[in-house]
Formats: C-alpha cells, structure tokens, sequence
C-alpha cells in the first residue's frame, strides 16, 4: 500500500496517535476519596507551602509541552495550526516510547511573537519542560532567548538543537572514517535558518574553526549587507576570510557539506569540486540537496541524509527524548552548550570502533541505549555544574 494512504488510514481509524491514562484505579469511593476529594485537598495544601512540591505530588516533573504555532511544519512550510497537531502527537509519542517522558502537544492559534512567549510562559506551572517545535525563523530565535531568560524550566527548540546535536555527533564519526581534524577542515553550512544556525554555533563551540555558511542568496560574513541580527552574529565568527558568492562558489576545497536548505539544490559537478573524501550531509526532508547515490558517484565518500530508507539518518528523534529525560531527571532550569556537546559524544559513542562504517556513521533510534546514554550525558553535565 503507498504509504501516504496508509497513514491516512491510521489516522483516521486512531483519530490520533496517543491517548491519557490513569495511573491509579477509580473502583470504589475510597479511590475517589483518595484522588479527589477530600483526600487531594492536602498535597494542595503542602504545594502550597511550596511550589517546588508540585514535582512531588504531580505529574509536572515528568511532563513536556510540545509547542508549535505550525510555521514551518516538516517540509510542508506555515501550514496553520490544526495541521500541524498530527506532527506534535508523532513528537509526543516518540517522547514515551523511547524516553519514557511524558508529552502533551499544544498547537497555538497565533504567530505573534509576544503572543507565543506570554501564552508558553502562563504554562510554566503545569510542566517539567518546553519542547519548541516547527516555529520559523528568526522568530523562533526571539521566542526560544526570552523564554529561556522568563522562565524557570528548561525550554528546548528541537528543530535546531536536537538536529545541531544529531549533526556533530554523526560528524564526529565521520572524521574518524576519513581521519581529518576538526580543526583543519573546511566545513560549508547550506542553509541559515534555524537548524543551520543551531548547526554551525554547535560546531564552533565542539573546536572546529573554518565553517562557512550560506542563505538563500549566498554566503554570509561580515561585509554582506541585508543580514538579520542572528546573520550579523554568526558572520562575526564564521568565513573570515570571507568567501563570497553562491554555494558552487564556497564549495571548491571544501571537506564537509552540511545540507538544510531544499531539494536537489546540490549537482555532481558541486560534489566534485570538493576535497577527496569528502562528507556530505543532506537533510533536506523528503528530497535532499541531491540523492545519496549521485553524490557517491560525484565523489562523497560518506553520505547521509534525514531520511529513514538511506544509511545514516540524522534524525533528531535521536536526542529530544534522551534529552528531556535527562533534563528532568536532573532538575535542570536551562540547556547549556555543554550538555549539548555531551549528548552529541555519547550518540557518536554509541557507534563501537568495530561497527563503524561509511554506512553506519549514527546508532538507531530503535536502540534504546541511545537515548538511555544521552541521558546521563545530559545528568553529568547537570550534576557537575548545578544552575
């Protein structure tokens, strides 16, 4: 059966992907007693006293909201609201089956800046943790840095960071395939919405020191006129020696091309202007820049893409469930640098000297390891810098 029918049909018969359930039994009055009145008058009573009891005595500190205001849904682009909920429930659903964490989607009937930050902050009594999703940039960049600064627990926009995260550590292993330095290589960044710009300041802050990034027009650095403020900062540290001109340009003597732009923007004779044994990453969801084949026939050495039937999926459903677990566990208020570079060395490590390949440059979801070591990678970092 095509798959988009199939779908159609699950979702349809399910009428959506997840469900509440009780943890306790409601048989008898005693029950009801018990979890309603009179009996929960007393941890209201005690939380209260103390509102950091509310992770005592509720559901909060196991619970993440799964925000979307549907601008820049999938590949599917400022598609509204009510369709994008079918994304947030597959987000929620990923959360409980591979980390165990609790997730309510929660899709927002504006795409007002301000209106966003003050109804995500209202929120802050009921959960544990913000999970940002499908929101378009740059705006999503404001709302993440004043949610970040207003709110007491840890907000997380995944389409940049958890995919920053899935990038480095793919990219980590792919080096020690092709034995280049992180130092030494010339990395181009296609792309500087918000996953490039998550992509590239990750990178920066992991060591690596010449990465040259390009938007729809061409590259970005210091001297180019028209940039956004976020623009303005990255060209400050990246290209300094400042390539100009369209991706075919920027790409001669490059090692590394990372991809999250649009489809089949990348050609064979673009591959080939880049160094032997060169990596290419495209995540350009469902098409990529260009076919993994055609980029093996050009020359790439190792290719991966976002996509599930290619080897090396970099797939942020790698890190967000893994993440939050640590998160909550922990009992961290924000997310730091550190804990993403951590996570992004345990999903590497997660791949043994014996099993790594061209092919297999990134675990797979599917091995609960995974998001069990990113995790603790995220609680280490946590516990040994307390917030």
């Amino acid at each position: 059966m095509d798959i988009k029918k199939e779908s159609l049909e699950l979702h349809e018969k399910l009428k959506g992907k997840f469900e509440i359930k009780s943890k306790i039994p409601l048989k008898d009055k005693s029950d009801l007693s018990l979890a309603y009145t009179p009996g929960v008058a007393e941890p209201c009573l005690k939380i209260k006293e103390n509102k950091e009891d509310s992770y005592k005595y509720t559901s909060r500190g196991n619970i993440v909201a799964v925000i979307s205001d549907g601008s820049a849904v999938l590949g599917l682009g400022n598609i509204g609201p009510e369709a994008g909920m079918p994304v947030m429930e597959g987000k929620a659903v990923i959360f409980k089956e591979f980390g165990g964490v609790d997730a309510i989607p929660l899709v927002i009937g504006t795409q007002e800046t301000d209106e966003i930050i003050q109804i995500v902050k209202n929120l802050e009594p009921s959960f544990g943790g913000i999970n940002l999703e499908d929101i378009s940039a740059p705006r999503c960049f404001e709302v993440e840095e004043k949610l970040i600064k207003e709110m007491n627990i840890p907000v997380f926009h995944d389409d940049q960071h958890g995919t920053a995260i899935a990038v480095l550590a793919g990219l980590i292993n792919a080096l020690k395939i092709v034995n280049k330095k992180e130092d030494e290589i010339k990395i181009v960044v296609n792309g500087a919405g918000a996953a490039g710009i998550a992509i590239t300041k990750l990178l920066l802050s992991y060591g690596f020191k010449n990465v040259i990034v390009l938007d729809s027009k061409e590259a970005i650095y210091s001297e180019r006129d028209g940039l956004n403020k976020y623009k303005k900062e990255l060209a400050k540290v990246t290209n300094l020696e400042k390539e100009n001109g369209r991706l075919e340009n920027v790409l001669n003597n490059a090692d590394v091309l990372i991809g999250v732009s649009a489809p089949n923007i990348v050609t064979k004779e673009m591959i080939q202007l880049m160094n032997n044994d060169a990596i290419v990453f495209v995540m350009s969801n469902p098409i990529p820049e260009i076919m993994p084949d055609l980029a093996k026939e050009a020359g790439a050495r190792i290719v991966a893409t976002g996509r599930s039937d290619f080897p090396n999926q970099i797939n942020n459903a790698l890190v967000f469930p893994g993440f939050f677990r640590g998160l909550l566990d922990s009992r961290a208020k924000q997310v730091t640098q550190e804990m993403k570079i951590e996570a992004a060395k345990a999903l590497a490590n997660m791949v043994g000297k014996d099993e790594l390949k061209e092919d297999f440059i990134i675990p797979s979801i599917f091995n609960k390891e995974v998001h069990k070591a990113v995790s603790e990678a995220v609680m280490r970092v946590a516990k040994s810098k307390p917030q």
